[in-house]
């Protein structure tokens, strides 16, 4: 059998998903672990930020579905101390942010991720209706996907009483152009170049 036949069954690896969707090379990490270091999330992660990095680079697939199962992808804060000290300018959050939608499309989502995602989909969904953030659409809705109603129920009143959350959202001009921003991100790959 000739070299090229053995090869024609070749799998594109996540790697290069993440490179193609991302820009950012998981490559070019040489695991000197800054990032880790500087990680304010790291203690509490079951993977360390270098470590997810790892597990992509070998390209083997149950290697890479641990990272999609990982509760570390979910933990990130995106608050880039990890891209700042990196020596390769590796954008660590923006791999992140990849692999967690990855990981929802694919349902593999850390079991003990719920109550993130569940606060990730509010986020996402007071922003898509009404151009800003909601607060009060926020709470609404993360209580209704965790049943965490009795929650912090006694703030409400306080923050209400002083102005910090208003009843009704604002609105803001150019509501209908961030909708469309949230339409083309739904739309397949291949639909938005």
């Amino acid at each position: 059998m000739s070299g090229s036949s053995q090869h024609t069954a070749h799998r594109q690896g996540l790697a290069t998903e993440v490179q193609e969707a991302t820009g950012e090379s998981v490559l070019k990490c040489y695991q000197c672990g800054k990032c880790t270091a500087g990680c304010p999330l790291a203690a509490e992660a079951d993977h360390s930020p270098n470590q997810i990095l790892r597990l992509l680079q070998l390209g083997l697939p149950e290697l890479e579905e641990q990272a999609l199962r990982s509760l570390s992808i979910w933990l990130c804060l995106t608050c880039e101390t990890c891209a700042a000290r990196c020596p390769q300018e590796v954008d660590l959050p923006r791999i992140m942010e990849y692999l967690r939608q990855e990981s929802l499309r694919r349902g593999l989502v850390h079991p003990k991720a719920k109550d993130i995602l569940a606060f990730h989909e509010s986020f996402l969904d007071s922003i898509r209706k009404g151009g800003r953030l909601h607060e009060v659409g926020l709470i609404a809705g993360y209580k209704l996907r965790t049943l965490h109603l009795l929650q912090d129920v006694l703030v409400a009143p306080r923050l209400l009483k002083r102005g910090k959350l208003k009843l009704l959202p604002h609105s803001i001009p150019g509501r209908a152009a961030v909708r469309r921003l949230f339409e083309r991100t739904a739309a397949p790959r291949e639909e938005r170049t």
